[in-house]
């Protein structure tokens, strides 16, 4: 079992994001709005 494991762990990659990659989807998510009505959802950007 102890084997197992081991081998497993080598195999995890850590993986980082460039901070305009970051900002980008943070002010995304920031603008983005989701309306519902009568059972049907509207994306909306506001930009």
């Amino acid at each position: 079992m102890e084997k197992i494991y081991q081998t497993k762990k080598n195999q995890c990659k850590l993986v980082s994001a460039k901070p305009e990659t970051i900002k980008f989807l943070l002010d995304y998510s920031k603008s983005l709005k989701v309306t519902e009505a009568k059972g049907i959802q509207f994306e909306s950007n506001l930009n």
